[in-house]
């Protein structure tokens, strides 16, 4: 399976351990969907850790979940080492500045990563800015929103 969709299946944060489990020895899963959902900070921080040592992920959606500066900066700590992620939906979440600048930090040294989706989150004039900023030094990233 290269593919999983766990799209609107009501995934809090309890449940997201055997996810992460899952992605640290799987080697086939090029694509995870997780829209829709209810996954917060602990999910996210447990994706991340698992994104760590994944090594053929290239697509994670979590869109429409509860992340906030928590789950989005662990994410960030992860995309400074993974080397297989090209595609990241973050959009309809609670990420703020904080969190928006952790991935603009993870965005200087990653040059993997060819899809962000940042929308309707809560990043203001700082986590913008910030981003702004390693855009002009990562050469990789080329459809952001």
């Amino acid at each position: 399976m290269t593919e999983l969709r766990l799209i609107s299946k009501n995934i809090r944060d309890v449940d997201s351990s055997n996810i992460a489990d899952a992605l640290k020895v799987n080697n086939t899963l090029q694509i995870l969907r997780l829209v829709l959902n209810k996954i917060g900070d602990v999910s996210a921080s447990n994706i991340a850790e698992a994104l760590k040592v994944n090594i053929t992920l290239q697509e994670l959606n979590l869109m429409w979940n509860d992340i906030g500066d928590v789950g989005a900066s662990n994410i960030a700590e992860a995309l400074k080492v993974n080397r297989t992620l090209q595609k990241l939906h973050f959009g309809q979440n609670k990420i703020g500045d904080v969190g928006a600048s952790n991935i603009a930090d993870a965005l200087k040294v990653n040059s993997t990563l060819r899809e962000l989706h940042l929308n309707l989150n809560n990043i203001g004039d700082v986590g913008a800015s910030n981003i702004a900023e390693a855009l002009k030094v990562n050469r990789t990233l080329a459809i952001r929103y």
